[in-house]
């Protein structure tokens, strides 16, 4: 095994805090050591009490943060002996907003108002930066947004939205986007958002499932240097749409001075129009239950129709400020710039850093246009302090040879956050030796859509080892189980499982109202959320993610999708190592690679498949596989060397893979990028396939 997965050495160090106790976290571990009456000398025992004791935990959270919130905290604030597979309730008898608490106005009868520094009327708010016009930006304060959410809340209303009612976006990362989003959480309503690159089938099966009363579009896009007329899209969308009889149309907001014409769209006004009917912009913030859903995201896994995922507006404001200021650093004077886009939870966990007053940078566009370092211009630009981005863009900047902290000020930058796949130790390594300032520090997050916050995050009361994610957060009890549902040892890979209840599990699915699964103990959960999580170890969550935990620094390792785990002759591993060795070694010649698991019905054992994307001009080969091999006998074992290499023209996400190489036909999902690239994958089923070269692809193999 790799010393990833085996831990046995010390792994590199690379930064510290350099004032850990004017952290914000030492202060609150402070502040929980009055309220447990223990000290706590370090991280790990802070995060020993947090899940211990998880009522006092996050009511301690609750008590430290400035959250506008009314009514009375229970004690306990959650049945600490409840199954987690009943999804107990939190924090039951207390009321807030989550407009409340980005906006900051403490309207609300009876509520507890805190004031948060930095959300002063002439303070900006937030910035809009759009890819034709990056030198432009449009600086939006704090009273201009409460402005704008007023006006179009009581435009809302006016029409009709009325609390629980769903209103979906389709749009960009833009204000217009933040400004529905915050007037429909004011009102009491759940919100949804989808990016404008979704075809509309892939839209369509996610807002079908949650009959969105009312849909804000734009109409043009522009991406990659094009100009995208999104008309079309909103046709059909409507079209899918106008079957609901309470579905009211969509509103239309212009990407450019001059607003698109409308007339062959049906059901469509615009945003001017429709907010002109706004009897005023007072901002009313109705009171919601600490459980009650105010977001629905979709998380489809790679198969099947997308799971429609309701969130709790209490467990997005107490878990945005603990990730947010406790572990990532984020306060008042913070700018941070998330790229992502709409479709993805990343925009709310943006969204979510207002809760501190942060000023939010808004992008819109492609981040490699017109040039590979236009993120890292604008965030130069912007003066960012927190930057959150993905492996695959770090390692774009690698292979171009582009170092950030030579070719811009990035002196304000205080946090990189990287999620959305597993960070190669390489990466590690390059960020900090060569990319960027030794004082930042390199955040490497993982948690998901499903909980809306992270299990494996940072803390800048611990060092930064190479490798995985620095630990895992407080109040989430993460262990590493094998395939009997057993905990492994520190330095073992298991498949990642949370054992007690936390405040972000998702409330319910939305549409999963039937077959309830085991009534008398599950009365609040519906069949498809329990299968989801709760079928496959006895009262765990399980993530579906492969990790482990290093022995000495007890840093996690992810270790890839415990679904598409490599099982070869009873050896587990993830196909992360062998990424590692992939990307750290042949960078230079091969772009992207995938790596799955085949074992079809006939086969007495799984044999692994490595398929790779070679770089423009860069020729595939029998002698590129052997070198391959070696490095992976080398490095890992001979049990990780991979049974066939392949070439293939395109990668799509693992698990569709594997079933498909396995001798299954499936229906992709919708919402898959690039679905037509799956037909390549079916031929390697076969055994005269598997034997040499064919039409569909070129195999070599020791």
């Amino acid at each position: 095994m790799s010393s990833q997965t085996t831990g046995h050495e010390l792994p590199r160090k690379l930064w510290t805090h350099p004032r850990p106790t004017e952290t914000a976290m030492f202060r609150f571990m402070k502040q929980a050591e009055q309220d447990a009456q223990q000290l706590f000398p370090d991280y790990d025992a802070l995060y020993q009490w947090s899940i211990q004791h998880p009522s006092a935990f996050w009511r301690s959270v609750l008590a430290f943060f400035p959250i506008v919130y009314s009514g009375t905290v229970p004690d306990p604030v959650v049945d600490e002996h409840a199954r987690i597979d009943t999804v107990p309730k939190w924090f039951s008898g207390v009321q807030l907003n989550f407009a409340e608490n980005i906006l900051f106005t403490g309207t609300v009868s009876g509520a507890r108002s805190c004031p948060c520094p930095g959300k002063e009327d002439d303070k900006i708010a937030c910035t809009e930066v759009r890819e034709d016009t990056p030198h432009e930006p449009v600086h939006i304060t704090w009273a201009a947004l409460r402005e704008r959410v007023g006006r179009l809340e009581q435009a809302m209303k006016a029409q009709g939205i009325r609390k629980g009612d769903r209103v979906a976006v389709v749009g960009s990362v833009c204000t217009n986007t933040l400004v529905v989003f915050l007037a429909t959480t004011a009102l009491g309503g759940i919100f949804s958002s989808n990016s404008t690159d979704l075809g509309p089938a892939a839209i369509l099966d996610r807002l079908l499932q949650i009959q969105p009363k009312l849909l804000f579009v734009e109409d043009y896009a522009v991406y990659k240097g094009a100009t995208i007329d999104l008309r079309p899209k909103t046709a059909a969308l409507v079209a899918g749409l106008r079957r609901d009889p309470e579905f009211q149309g969509a509103v239309v907001s212009p990407r450019f001075a001059e607003a698109a014409d409308l007339l062959a769209v049906p059901l469509c006004q615009t945003w001017d129009a429709y907010v002109a009917k706004a009897p005023s912009a007072l901002l009313v913030f109705e009171p919601m239950d600490f459980a009650a859903p105010m977001i629905i995201l979709y998380s489809s896994g790679t198969t099947g129709q997308a799971k429609c995922i309701a969130h709790s507006v209490g467990g997005i404001v107490l878990s945005g400020h603990k990730e947010s200021t406790l572990h990532r650093l984020v306060d008042h004077t913070s700018t941070q710039l998330q790229f992502t886009t709409t479709s993805w939870m990343m925009y709310l966990s943006a969204v979510q850093l207002m809760l501190t007053g942060a000023r939010l940078v808004m992008y819109d566009g492609h981040p490699f246009t017109p040039d590979t370092t236009s993120l890292l211009r604008l965030a130069a630009q912007e003066q960012v302090t927190h930057l959150g981005i993905s492996p695959r863009y770090l390692q774009t900047l690698q292979s171009g040879g582009i170092v950030p902290r030579r070719a811009f000020d990035l002196g304000h930058l205080q946090v990189v956050t990287s999620t959305g796949m597993v960070l190669s130790e390489a990466l590690f390594a390059w960020f900090y030796d060569t990319a960027f300032p030794p004082s930042v520090l390199l955040a490497n997050i993982s948690g998901g859509t499903d909980i809306v916050a992270a299990f494996g995050t940072c803390s800048p009361l611990l060092p930064l080892y190479i490798g995985g994610c620095q630990c895992i957060s407080l109040g989430m009890a993460v262990e590493a189980f094998d395939a009997d549902g057993r905990p492994v040892p520190p330095g073992e890979a298991g498949e990642l499982v949370c054992t007690r209840p936390f405040p972000t599990m998702p409330v319910r699915f939305w549409g999963d109202d039937n077959g309830i699964k085991n009534t008398k103990k599950n009365n609040n959960v519906g069949s498809r959320y329990f299968g989801s999580y709760f079928d496959k170890f006895a009262n765990v969550w399980t993530h579906g993610d492969f990790i482990s935990f290093h022995p000495h620094t007890r840093q996690v390792m992810m270790l890839g999708r415990a679904d598409g785990v490599l099982n070869p002759s009873g050896v587990r591993f993830g196909s992360t190592e062998i990424y590692n060795v992939v990307d750290d070694e042949f960078a230079d010649c091969i772009a992207d690679s995938i790596c799955v698991g085949q074992r079809r019905p006939h086969d007495t054992d799984e044999r692994v498949i490595l398929f790779v994307l070679m770089q423009p001009g860069k020729q595939f080969n029998r002698q590129l596989v052997q070198n391959i091999k070696q490095r992976i006998r080398a490095r890992l074992s001979r049990r990780h060397v991979p049974s066939f290499v392949f070439q293939t023209p395109e990668i799509p996400v693992e698990l569709p893979v594997k079933h498909i190489v396995s001798g299954r036909d499936i229906k992709p999902s919708s919402s898959l990028v690039n679905p037509g690239c799956l037909a390549f994958y079916y031929a390697f089923a076969r055994d005269d396939v598997l034997g040499g070269k064919t039409g569909a692809g070129q195999m070599a193999h020791l």
